[in-house]
């Protein structure tokens, strides 16, 4: 065994450790009304603490158990609005429902607040133009909550199908005209967004159709939900171009005239291929469109052939490079998403690159730790995801990310 592979099985070995002692330090935290790094509803401790449960080890049960109690005392707290993330009960109800795993009794808990956010889907006639996040997307919006109905549970077609209605019927033209945002003028970070379709996978309509695709695989296809599918996946081919890099890629927003020619830093979760190709690949696959699934797959391949760790990863901060919304774990979620499903050799070598670039900065994920908890841009997220490729987790929290 080289000394390379030996520092990797080290480091693998490793993780189950560094989880039950990241879980025991948050549990430790004062709770003095302080600020925190992330929202009390958000589902990365109980997601990570199930995870941990699963794999074992020393210590992990106790640990574990322990981390989601403490979590379930404040669960709940916060805006009170229905999103994933931020602060929305939906991120509550992954939470509960994965943290019942270890507290059974969480269950009766999850089940009272999925009922209360059946009660939030957007009703018949809501306004379907001129659209903020909120009325659609992954983070805050819709999308999101029908993938957190599926987390950790089986939702029925009844559940779920105030949401499909809403969200088929923004995409029911095929230039998704109803998706064009409003209101964002002079906003200091979404300013560029005003009057666009967003592409991604957290605010676009990669969420929408990563949302879509999971409730046909939960109920089966229907013809609206079907022709909603293809057009918002026809209408990202569409956006897609070549960048300086060959990588087959996306804009933060739909294309306003001829395709960028630099290359594009952005390859994420939330932006750019990795995102993108997965949920065109995933729908593909739910439809039966063998042609359309090639298609997302090659474009997911010239990213994991060119992937490059030093341009690609950015940022000032831990999160910026480490976490699933923009860093190293986002990437790696996705390509063992590709490998797992869809058997693609590149996505298995990117995969293998990634988990040894994580695994050899466990020291820098311990920190991030310290910082924050939370699932997209903490270090449950990096954590969760080594445990699920190194150590084959469960795989029932992906859908928080529209993966499977």
């Amino acid at each position: 065994m080289s000394q390379r592979t030996e520092n990797g099985e080290r480091a693998r070995t490793a993780v189950p450790v560094l989880v039950g002692q990241v879980l025991d330090a948050w549990s430790a935290r004062p709770r003095d009304g302080a600020p925190s790094a992330e929202h009390p509803s958000d589902p990365g401790v109980p997601t990570l603490a199930a995870l941990a449960h699963a794999v074992g080890g020393p210590g992990s049960a106790r640990s574990a158990a322990r981390a989601v109690a403490v979590w379930a005392r404040t669960a709940g707290r916060g805006p009170g609005r229905a999103g994933l993330y931020d602060g929305g009960l939906a991120g509550t109800l992954v939470g509960l429902r994965l943290g019942a795993r270890l507290h059974p009794r969480l269950h009766l808990a999850a089940d009272r607040l999925r009922d209360r956010l059946l009660g939030t889907a957007p009703p018949r006639g809501r306004r379907l133009d001129h659209v903020t996040l909120p009325d659609y997307d992954l983070i805050v919006g819709p999308a999101g909550t029908l993938l957190a109905l599926c987390a950790g549970d089986r939702p029925t077609p009844a559940q779920l199908a105030p949401f499909v209605g809403h969200l088929a019927a923004l995409c029911d033209d095929e230039d998704l005209p109803r998706l064009r945002t409003a209101g964002y003028a002079g906003h200091p970070y979404l300013g560029w967004l005003d009057g666009r379709i967003n592409t991604g996978m957290g605010h676009g309509v990669a969420g929408v159709v990563a949302a879509l695709t999971a409730a046909v695989r939960h109920t089966g296809p229907r013809p609206d939900l079907t022709r909603a599918l293809r057009h918002a996946t026809g209408w990202l081919m569409r956006q897609s171009f070549d960048d300086a890099r060959s990588i087959r890629t996306w804009d933060g927003a739909g294309l306003d005239g001829p395709p960028p020619t630099a290359p594009r830093a952005r390859q994420a979760w939330c932006y750019g291929t990795p995102g993108v190709s997965w949920a065109l690949w995933d729908a593909a696959d739910a439809l039966g469109d063998r042609d359309a699934a090639a298609w997302a797959g090659a474009a997911f391949t010239t990213l994991a052939e060119h992937y490059d760790e030093s341009f690609h990863l950015f940022g000032d901060r831990p999160s910026d490079v480490l976490a699933l919304c923009h860093g190293a774990a986002g990437v790696l979620a996705v390509a063992d998403a590709f490998d797992h499903h869809a058997r693609l050799p590149a996505a298995a070598a990117l995969k293998a690159r990634l988990l040894a670039h994580l695994l050899e900065r466990l020291p820098q994920v311990r920190v991030l730790g310290a910082e924050g908890m939370g699932l997209l841009g903490g270090a449950a997220g990096p954590l969760c995801v080594l445990l699920t490729t190194a150590h084959g987790a469960p795989r029932a929290w992906l859908p928080c990310l529209g993966l499977r």
